[in-house]
């Protein structure tokens, strides 16, 4: 069971991973990449690897899709 749900986060890793940069929109690829931060935290926690899971969850999932969509915003802001 441990080696099927590993490698459906694995899938889910590498098909987020491609989406995020064929995906069109630029805060659709933010909140994909966002997925793949969890997925990401999820194949972490999996390795027994939990300080490095919480570390991708606050930074790679909070942080870094907060100042994306912030970036996404000021800039389509001063285009306007």
């Amino acid at each position: 069971m441990f080696n099927f749900a590993y490698f459906l986060l694995l899938v889910l890793l590498v098909s987020a991973a491609a989406a995020a940069v064929l995906v069109r929109g630029m805060i659709t690829s933010v909140i994909v990449l966002s997925v793949f931060s969890v997925s990401l935290t999820l194949v972490f926690s999996f390795l027994q690897a939990v300080d490095v899971a919480m570390a991708e969850a606050v930074i790679g999932a909070g942080l870094l899709t907060a100042f994306f969509v912030t970036a996404i915003s000021r800039a389509r802001r001063k285009t306007k």
